[in-house]
């Protein structure tokens, strides 16, 4: 864990944040499809103006403290706060199916770092489910990538999973989707940055329009995602 970030730990964060990793983000939206369904929103600068809001006022205060927390603990080998902020993760979310993704997320990597042979009781072999980020912080720590990458990279995937719903939804071109993910992209160093000194106190999001969309989804008629 210690010394420079070298190539071959970039390479293998740029894998475990890749959209071609096989665990099943491109078949949720978090609750993007009812915001299009409703009008919320509708163009390039909405969409850039609904994902700058999330990671602003839900990642940054959210997702990622956690994920550092999660980070920490691991490469301690804390298997009690491990546990506590997994089950804190899981507990924030908004909806059910908030929650389902988190969990689906999580196991589909889980499986993928037991046939790696990195899996452990501690994130994926018991019988208490483990959000996304739990098992990012597991392979993170196993591949030697420290906290602040970690924090970059899932911030980062995020985006371009939340980027790549929107192209299939509003729908966006491939300039204007490129153009939301630069300025999405540009904001997330900030919010790691924010991440890192956030207290145990200060943990929260505050996202009703993203709570209100995520919960509407659960009984929409017609639907491309799960969540």
């Amino acid at each position: 864990m210690t010394g420079p970030f070298d190539s071959a730990r970039l390479v293998r964060l740029m894998q475990l944040s890749s959209p071609a990793l096989p665990v099943g983000a491109f078949a949720f939206s978090q609750g993007l499809e009812t915001a299009v369904t409703l009008g919320w929103i509708h163009d390039e600068a909405s969409a850039r103006t609904w994902l700058e809001g999330v990671l602003d006022e839900g990642l940054s205060r959210l997702d990622l403290p956690v994920l550092a927390r999660l980070h920490r603990s691991r490469a301690s080998s804390d298997d009690d706060a491990f546990r506590r902020w997994s089950e804190y993760l899981l507990a924030s979310r908004e909806s059910y199916e908030r929650r389902l993704e988190d969990e689906q997320l999580g196991r589909a990597l889980g499986r993928l770092l037991a046939d790696r042979g990195i899996a452990d009781s501690t994130a994926a072999g018991d019988d208490t489910e483990r959000p996304h980020a739990a098992l990012f912080a597991l392979a993170a720590v196993s591949f030697g990538i420290p906290r602040a990458e970690t924090l970059l990279g899932f911030a980062f995937s995020w985006a371009e999973t939340q980027v790549g719903a929107l192209s299939r939804l509003v729908p966006l071109g491939q300039l204007a989707a490129q153009r939301v993910l630069t300025a999405v992209a540009s904001a997330i160093p900030g919010a790691v940055e924010r991440a890192e000194t956030l207290a145990d106190a200060e943990l929260g999001s505050c996202l009703p329009g993203l709570a209100l969309s995520s919960a509407l989804h659960e009984t929409q008629y017609c639907r491309l995602f799960k969540s």
